[in-house]
């Protein structure tokens, strides 16, 4: 415990979090509006710092001869393996992912691994191999780690936490608040597939055909689009809340609104009625390996021509662009496919808890 007699560490007032909910519930992690409230009314008064308090998906930091990215995640999702992925790939994917939404090119990964006594060796043989394969997918190194065992009933077969390290490709930095009025958004691929894939597996659903997770890495596509050049404002992959969650978040720290066509979002049609079944909405759920772009409008058309020449997003396009708030906040507006206008907000959890 911090000592009580030091006023910059210990605060009798209890902050909102703990008076609303005296106890941690599952939204809370999921990304959703009660995260956003844990870490804006709790930790980050706690933890500030300038590079936190760019809410990034990750740090950028520099010294005397390069600009690196900083970044660390833990996975918990369940089950451990899902159609087109597992909990292995997915945390390598993961950090890999962040450091190139920060511009910039991963090198190297920790591990950090909290299995469960009686997790069977072949289902964490299985899971050390996917790392090894996405690690060599990726083109990165697993150069340092950690192991705990905790016992039985208590780690739901295995925990993993990633942290990674990257070099960044360039000058400026690429978050939320450097985006402008005009500027284009684009979206990398179709979305829902990973959330979904994650739910019948957890579920045991049988749809027609088997969708499986989008999850894959996303680094090549963001370098391609570097090296060219592009004033790129801001990246954002896709995950915990979806595409709706991490355009609001983006908005929120602009203070610009953010106007979006639902009708040039893609969602494969097994997504879209698995959704309607089960009453989800695509826009909020998570994905694993499909990002967004926002960058000056004029640079849109380069952009899909590098994105569209790489297998992971060569179903880019433009959904939408950035606007002057009119009443000062930003917000997420969503052009309907019937012609009408609703506003996004964040959910108060996820609709699909524990999928990364």
């Amino acid at each position: 415990m911090p000592p009580k007699d030091n006023p910059k560490i210990f605060a009798p007032a209890c902050p909102l979090p703990l008076r609303d909910y005296p106890t941690v519930t599952l939204a809370h992690g999921a990304g959703g509006a009660l995260t956003k409230r844990l870490v804006d009314e709790m930790f980050a008064p706690l933890f500030k710092s300038r590079e936190l308090n760019r809410m990034h998906d990750g740090a950028v930091f520099d010294t005397p001869e390069r600009r690196f990215a900083f970044t660390t995640d833990s996975y918990v999702v369940k089950p451990l393996f899902f159609p087109g992925g597992d909990i292995g790939c997915l945390a390598v994917y993961g950090a890999v992912n962040d450091l190139a939404m920060c511009g910039a090119k991963p090198l190297h990964l920790s591990l950090g691994l909290i299995i469960e006594e009686g997790l069977p060796m072949e289902i964490l043989w299985r899971i050390a191999q996917s790392i090894a394969y996405a690690c060599d997918r990726a083109a990165v190194n697993i150069v340092t780690g950690d192991t705990k065992v905790v016992d039985r009933g208590k780690g739901d077969g295995v925990f993993i936490n990633t942290s990674g390290v990257g070099v960044v490709m360039t000058a400026h930095n690429i978050d939320a608040t450097a985006i402008r009025h005009g500027d284009a958004v684009i979206l990398s691929g179709d979305i829902g597939r990973h959330g979904v894939a994650v739910l019948s597996a957890r579920e045991h659903l049988d749809f027609e055909t088997n969708i499986l997770s989008d999850c894959a890495p996303l680094s090549d596509p963001v370098l391609a689009l570097l090296e060219d050049d592009l004033d790129i404002h801001c990246l954002r992959d896709l995950t915990r809340g979806g595409l709706a969650t991490a355009l609001i978040e983006i908005s929120d720290k602009s203070g610009l609104d953010i106007n979006i066509r639902e009708a040039e979002i893609s969602v494969d049609g097994r997504v879209k009625g698995a959704a309607e079944l089960l009453g989800l909405d695509p826009l909020y759920i998570a994905n694993e390996g499909r990002f967004i772009i926002i960058l000056p409008a004029h640079q849109a058309p380069r952009a899909l021509s590098i994105l569209r020449s790489i297998g992971v997003s060569k179903s880019s396009g433009v959904i939408g662009a950035v606007a002057v708030s009119e009443g000062g906040k930003g917000e997420v507006i969503c052009e309907t496919a019937l012609g009408q206008h609703r506003v996004l907000d964040l959910l108060i959890g996820d609709q699909l808890p524990r999928i990364c």
